[in-house]
């Protein structure tokens, strides 16, 4: 038997930030992002070794334990933190046995909620394998969890919940824990219209996502008054991009990525950077009308804006710099698993 599991990347469109706890506990959160073509993927295979092997291809890691007991301070602390929380959790303390290789189609750092995302992947897999009756928020909160409670990972609360619901949403976050994802329901053409325009550009630059976001949680804190008119800016800005995507209007949309990008590069100093700055303005320069950097800032993916007639102009003037240009569709769905049976000895 070999379980396979799979949780969609996102795009962050729009809030971004507001879904950090010390934001969001007091002046409530929104953030509006979408799902695409590019997956975290989680693959167990159930032995009775009494052996646990996490393999991680594209990191060149491998990490064998007793499947006795499991610690979390290593590479894939991820991956264990999950464990031990199905364990403690679901399983009765009962340990378990099995080999697990996971994989992303994006690096760790890249703004896409690469690490989030893997969590839920994981945690979807371990869902089919045992038959846990988990669904899509409890799924999407066990995730956070994990990553914030157990491993003390910091971070904010959108990135588990796009991976397990997929597609386009809406999401408001209050200081009761409570989570409300809204999926939009866009026409097929605006959708299309959306895909045509957005370029992906990774910027080659892996950030530390959690240095940028204590930045914005000391500078909530304290109540910075540039940093915090920023964040209710950001906020503002959510909700009127969800406007003009539900009703197409496009150039909307673009003034909704640049004073987002212009709201989010003040809350923390190191969001962005000459280098990033300089990309910026030479993406405009070849046919960009507007973009952001996705996720907390500070390198990863820039999401980058244009008129689909002008596409073809910026791919091409993208790829004479070092870096990675992709053209990304959207997914309509999130987290998913399935069972592959094996006849012995196959």
């Amino acid at each position: 038997m070999i379980i396979r599991a799979k949780a969609p990347l996102r795009l962050g469109l729009a809030g971004g930030g507001t879904d950090i706890a010390a934001y969001y506990s007091i002046y409530g959160g929104n953030v509006l992002n979408a799902t695409i073509d590019m997956y975290a993927y989680c693959i167990i295979e159930p032995s009775d070794d009494r052996k646990i092997v996490f393999k991680a291809p594209d990191l060149d890691v491998i990490e064998e334990y007793s499947s006795e007991e499991i610690i979390t301070t290593n590479v894939l602390s991820l991956h264990s933190g999950v464990y031990n929380r199905i364990v403690s959790d679901y399983n009765k303390h009962k340990p378990l046995s099995f080999t697990m290789t996971s994989y992303s189609d994006a690096p760790a750092g890249s703004g896409l909620g690469s690490s989030s995302t893997m969590v839920v992947a994981v945690i979807k897999a371990f869902v089919e394998w045992l038959n846990l009756p988990l669904g899509e928020y409890d799924i999407a909160s066990l995730a956070y969890k994990i990553e914030r409670e157990d491993l003390k990972l910091a971070g904010g609360k959108q990135d588990q919940y796009a991976a397990t619901f997929g597609g386009f949403n809406f999401m408001e976050f209050y200081n009761d824990e409570r989570v409300i994802v809204n999926p939009l329901r866009l026409k097929r053409w605006i959708r299309n219209e959306l895909e045509a325009s957005l370029v992906l550009y990774y910027t080659g630059i892996s950030r530390e996502s959690s240095n940028i976001i204590n930045q914005q949680i000391e500078n909530t804190n304290k109540k910075n008054k540039v940093s915090m008119d920023n964040m209710h800016e950001l906020k503002k800005q959510a909700v009127s991009m969800k406007e003009a995507l539900l009703k197409g209007d496009m150039k909307s949309f673009s003034d909704c990525l640049l004073n987002g990008w212009l709201a989010k590069r003040k809350i923390a100093e190191s969001i962005t950077n000459p280098f990033l700055d300089e990309l910026y303005r030479y993406a405009l320069d070849n046919g960009a009308e507007s973009a952001k950097i996705s996720g907390a800032g500070g390198g990863g993916f820039m999401m980058i804006y244009c008129d689909p007639c002008k596409r073809v102009r910026l791919v091409r003037a993208l790829k004479n710099r070092e870096g990675i240009v992709l053209t990304p569709s959207f997914t309509e769905i999130g987290t998913q698993a399935w069972t592959i049976f094996t006849r012995p000895g196959a």
